[in-house]
């Protein structure tokens, strides 16, 4: 092979991957437009109210049973630094598989409310800024633009990165364990 048909299918790859379409679920959290790519979700629950889970860290809102499994349920609004959600009627929590640890688990995001499915071609995203997002960075995969109007689309592996979450909840408990001992040991004396 040649470099000129090296080129020629190096060309033809790139158009085909700008052309292909992917389906993304839409949805709103503080009055923004986010998105994630379908093949992520499982299933989509109307909020229903969560159990609360001590020494967790502010963005975890807590853990629903879903058929037998404890899934624990993300505030997205606190992940990205925006205050917690208010709960409406169209809240809802979306069950998305994220791959940790080399497997998949169950994590549920607290979302404002579902708008839509909708196709997006590789050719209306664009990669994510470096700086001057409302979110961090690393946490979105691209802007996609639908109808003259940006949506945000979520790297879902980064954004609920599990790893990083279960740091921050050995954190939270390492710290208020350590406030008991101190305060213990205050009492004594």
């Amino acid at each position: 092979m040649n470099i000129r048909n090296l080129r020629k299918n190096k060309e033809e790859h790139l158009a085909l991957a700008q052309s292909e379409e992917k389906q993304y679920l839409t949805f709103m959290l503080n009055q923004e437009l986010f998105a994630v790519v379908i093949h992520n979700i499982k299933e989509i629950i109307e909020y229903a109210g969560v159990t609360e889970v001590p020494l967790m860290p502010r963005f975890m809102h807590g853990v629903i049973n879903m058929r037998g499994a404890v899934i624990p349920v993300i505030d997205l609004a606190v992940r990205f630094g925006k205050g917690s959600s208010t709960i409406g009627r169209r809240s809802c929590v979306v069950i998305l598989e994220v791959f940790f640890s080399e497997a998949y688990h169950d994590v549920g995001v607290l979302v404002d409310s579902v708008n839509e499915v909708i196709e997006i071609s590789a050719s209306k995203i664009e990669p994510p800024p470096e700086f001057g997002a409302k979110v961090r960075s690393e946490f979105i995969s691209g802007i996609g633009t639908i109808n003259d109007k940006f949506v945000i689309i979520l790297d879902v592996n980064h954004a609920l990165s599990l790893g990083e979450m279960v740091e921050l909840v050995d954190e939270k408990i390492n710290s208020s364990s350590e406030h008991r001992i101190s305060f213990n040991a205050d009492e004594m004396q």
